[in-house]
């Protein structure tokens, strides 16, 4: 009998196909990244528990760019404690793109630490009036943290971008000017090069998201890695400023705390539940992935990812597994709960998956399951279909009528009963 996978890669890469795309244009501004494979497509989810789904190029590098600023907010609040921070960066939307002179008119504060502005100021409260390598090291062993594996820096992309960083220096010196740090502006200029030239994959920026989406823990190493007010803090801010002049748009029509780079990454992250990254380099009028926003739009909608939908409490959707009977005429009865939404889906597949079913019949029992979103009805009908035709015959216990039509895509609908003694009158 085979083992049944898990039909999440598969989906994904039909998102892949799905969103193929050929408009856009590379960031063409900064020489290196002008040079990029203008094909390359990647999608990665990781829940917040560490499960891992990946497809595509997830294993072309790509430098970090602007997705490094929401993290180095973050070790700027942890350092440096919320006031402190918030006297130097404010934390409204600017309505701007991202290299703007997003300024307070009086006090020069940048609006949010999203903008470039506001990263040169996260990047000095880092600094601190330490030598520069202090700094750079300091976010580079934070981004290696949160991704759980070493991290370099592509020294290449970062000389290519102080070649032409004069907007960013001007930016840096308006901000000296106005007494917002003390600091060389040119060092901060190279230090936040620097940060911004770090080298990851999807799997890295997937895992960097899941870590927030975990409340600050690395869902893998179990790092505590942020304190929960400090991450509370950091995706607040990436829902209305992550997108910079799109961030309403996004918010409204994607639903998910996000983050853009020009190099053509995106990270997102549904609180509780997992964090998602794509990366594709033809970016839109925004600077913006194009492939990855179409990506992210589909997953809000299939997946019922808005941040904004009614929230569910998270619990474990399988209250129990036992197998009844013996011999041929046994049989594995799964009693499901709660929610069916995507996270607990995936754990019911998961739990599937990991200990495979070895009796030739399955019964899933709905009696206790409250709600069943259109995901969680297309990971179950997906899961049974697939175990039907690994050989097992599976019926559902549905007194609730959550599965009306259970088509599984596989030629194949499973017997619905609406209850223990309608099955056993069966047979």
């Amino acid at each position: 009998m085979e083992c049944m996978r898990s039909p999440l890669p598969d989906y994904l890469t039909e998102v892949l196909r799905g969103c193929a795309d050929s408009s856009g244009t590379l960031a063409d501004y900064i020489p290196e990244l002008a040079r990029a494979d203008p094909d390359r497509f990647a999608l990665t989810l990781v829940t917040a528990e560490g499960a891992m789904y990946s497809v595509g190029d997830d294993d072309t590098e790509f430098t970090i760019q602007s997705i490094s600023k929401p993290f180095v907010y973050g070790l700027a609040l942890q350092q440096r404690g919320f006031d402190a921070v918030l006297d130097v960066i404010d934390v409204e939307p600017s309505g701007e793109a991202f290299n703007e002179v997003s300024l307070e008119r009086n006090t020069g504060r940048p609006l949010n630490p999203m903008i470039n502005a506001g990263a040169l100021a996260a990047h000095a409260l880092v600094l601190d009036d330490r030598p520069v390598e202090d700094s750079v090291e300091d976010i580079r062993s934070l981004l290696s943290s949160l991704a759980g594996r070493d991290l370099a820096i592509d020294e290449k992309v970062a000389a290519s971008e102080l070649e032409n960083s004069y907007r960013n220096v001007a930016i840096a010196n308006l901000l000296r000017g106005y007494e917002v740090f003390e600091d060389d502006p040119d060092e901060i200029v190279e230090g936040y090069i620097r940060q911004c030239s770090v080298t990851v994959t999807t799997k890295d920026l997937a895992m960097m998201a899941a870590t927030l989406a975990a409340g600050g823990v690395q869902p893998v190493t179990c790092e505590e890695i942020f304190s929960r007010d400090v991450v509370r803090q950091v995706l607040s801010v990436m829902a209305t400023c992550g997108m910079y002049d799109a961030a309403g748009d996004w918010l409204s029509t994607v639903g998910i705390p996000a983050k853009s780079g020009v190099s053509g990454g995106i990270i997102g992250i549904l609180p509780g539940q997992l964090g998602i990254a794509a990366y594709s380099p033809r970016l839109d009028e925004h600077g913006t992935s194009v492939q990855g926003v179409a990506a992210f739009g589909r997953l809000s909608r299939d997946m019922n990812l808005h941040l904004m939908d009614a929230p569910m409490v998270a619990h474990s959707v399988l209250r129990g597994r036992h197998v009844i009977g013996e011999g041929d005429e046994s049989l594995t009865l799964l009693e499901l709960q709660g929610d069916l939404q995507f996270t607990s889906a995936e754990g019911l597949v998961t739990a599937v998956v990991d200990d495979p079913v070895e009796t030739k019949r399955l019964v899933f029992d709905l009696s206790l399951v409250r709600t069943v979103l259109p995901v969680g009805r297309r990971m179950l009908l997906e899961m049974i279909g697939r175990l039907h035709r690994d050989g097992v015959e599976v019926v559902v216990i549905d007194p609730e009528g959550h599965l009306p039509d259970p088509d599984t895509g596989y030629g194949f609908r499973p017997q619905v009963h609406a209850s223990w003694e309608d099955l056993e009158a069966q047979g």
